[in-house]
């Protein structure tokens, strides 16, 4: 096993840097470009771009491509990926979406995947000078600008009742929304990225996230950086039978119902998730 403290040292620099460069665009919209993906992968701006490149030329700088191989959404897919046991895990701008519309809620994600795992993960939220990060083994901490460093953990609700369900605003369907109806919560808060969500659950100011794929499924870039500081934590990331998410696998996407949670109600979550959805798949 590589010595995650030092990788960790040599990625957060990156991180910040990645966030400054959508901050610099964020701050100057009329040099936006904004390009149509096409199909369900929505758009792409400039600033996902410049990102893009800088987290790429500086991961490659400090690490090589011996021993890494780099997963972006915004970069042609290499499955070369498929022969390395440590793999990079990049969405330069997870809220793309937030971002044009200037919601202040997108994040950066850079994780690192040891045999499929989430072992590393940063979570820039640039809008808020924010970097959440979590390694394995080590829990996970909020830093600000000054390089301060605070621990973070999820909330210590254990009633379904009092837990914050944090959603998407634009990404749900009749799946979700059955499951929303049946599950027992105290409230539900709208926030953009999932990095942003996972943030929310693993500092402990909402409780609950679910995902239910319908014509396409989040992405290994979506989940992997959020999933290693959400875990470390305290929280909980599976599939609604409880089996872990994988990564670096031919199918980048994840589909089915994903739920993520503070730990402490996770089965029966899950269990709630796949009964209010059987009746609809049959």
């Amino acid at each position: 096993m590589l010595n995650l403290n030092e990788i960790m040292s040599l990625a957060r620099p990156i991180a910040w840097g990645a966030g400054d460069i959508l901050m610099k665009y964020y701050q100057e919209p009329q040099d936006l470009e904004i390009m149509f993906k096409g199909g369900e992968e929505g758009n792409v701006t400039s600033a996902d771009l410049a990102a893009n490149d800088f987290i790429l030329s500086q991961l490659k700088q400090s690490f090589g491509t011996d021993n890494f191989a780099y997963l972006s959404e915004e970069t042609e897919d290499n499955i070369d990926r498929l022969e390395h046991e440590w793999v990079w895990i990049i969405d330069p701008m997870d809220g793309t979406s937030d971002f044009i519309r200037r919601t202040n809620e997108f994040a950066v994600h850079i994780g690192l995947t040891y045999r499929q795992r989430p072992v590393l993960g940063l979570v820039a939220t640039p809008a808020q000078d924010r970097l959440f990060q979590g390694m394995l083994g080590n829990g996970a901490y909020i830093e600000t600008r000054d390089g301060l460093q605070q621990r973070i953990q999820v909330s210590n609700k254990v009633d379904l009742n009092q837990m914050v369900v944090v959603a998407s605003r634009s990404h749900r369907n009749y799946q979700l929304e059955s499951i929303l109806q049946q599950l027992p919560k105290a409230a539900e808060i709208a926030v953009g990225s999932i990095g942003g969500k996972f943030a929310a659950i693993a500092s402990g100011n909402a409780d609950v996230y679910i995902s239910v794929s319908g014509k396409s499924a989040p992405k290994d870039w979506d989940y992997c950086a959020p999933e290693i500081i959400l875990t470390e934590a305290g929280g909980q990331l599976t599939h609604s039978d409880l089996s872990l998410l994988s990564y670096n696998n031919l199918e980048l996407r994840q589909w089915g119902t994903i739920v993520a949670s503070n730990g402490h109600c996770h089965h029966e979550i899950c269990q709630i998730s796949q009964d209010a959805i059987a009746p609809i798949k049959k």
